[in-house]
């Protein structure tokens, strides 16, 4: 299985890091902005989470092989301090949120390809000169929702026009992953959307409920999930605002 991470080349892009496996914060608390396709379905002309009744009873649902893309928990935005070393609200510097988080997702190929594109709008503390501030941010592919691929380190550069408090920079991740790895084997599928009548004697069992359809169903989930590269300090802040 053959998994990574891209981003388009670009000059604010610095290094490539393969971490160990790590576990982000658990999928309820992630703002997931792409997680299925929208897709026709043939069964009964059954839209997505609708009852299909042709044949049995069953739910009909479509899942998509691009990655998920989200902003974990505590990592989306970014308080800079001047003198750094300082935490009274009077030696706030500048305040940063990532923002319009937008993926593009091409599912056509083997690989599938997932963009991400983002902005980034900061407030300064003093509405002096022009200035630019350079902040650090993190794209990762995570499967399974806990186990880390690949991450990759950028920045973006945040704009201050002269006399003005507000400023704003964008960025962009992307990712790759094998089409064969997003998909669920076909006992797996058949097992979730077989349809079943009363009296089967799954007809009252969630698939999703059995351990190997679940594990199945994980493996197979991949996440873009995009943050500011926060320091231990930085992040311990972001938790106990």
């Amino acid at each position: 299985m053959e998994l990574g991470l891209s981003v388009p080349a670009s000059p604010k892009l610095e290094s490539l890091t393969i971490m160990n496996p790590i576990s982000f914060p658990p999928r309820k608390f992630l703002a997931v902005l792409c997680c299925t396709a929208a897709m026709a379905t043939v069964a009964g002309c059954a839209k997505d989470n609708e009852i299909d009744v042709s044949g049995g009873v069953g739910i009909t649902s479509t899942r998509s092989a691009c990655p998920a893309v989200a902003v974990p928990l505590h990592t989306g935005d970014i308080t800079l301090f001047d003198p750094a070393t300082s935490r009274d609200a009077a030696a706030i510097d500048v305040v940063a949120a990532i923002t319009n988080l937008v993926p593009q997702c091409n599912d056509s190929g083997e690989k599938v390809y997932q963009l991400a594109d983002f902005d980034v709008v900061a407030t300064r503390r003093d509405a002096g000169p022009a200035r630019q501030v350079t902040i650090p941010y993190f794209a990762t592919v995570v499967q399974g929702g806990t186990a880390v691929v690949s991450k990759r380190l950028g920045s973006v550069t945040v704009n201050f026009a002269d006399g003005q408090t507000r400023g704003t920079g964008k960025g962009q991740a992307s990712a790759y992953v094998d089409r064969s790895a997003a998909t669920l084997p076909a006992d797996i599928m058949e097992r979730i959307t077989r349809k079943r009548k009363a009296g089967d004697q799954d007809a009252a069992v969630d698939p999703l409920s059995i351990p190997e359809v679940r594990t199945a169903v994980q493996r197979a989930s991949f996440e873009l999930l995009v943050g500011f590269q926060l320091t231990q300090d930085q992040l311990e802040y972001n938790v106990r605002r």
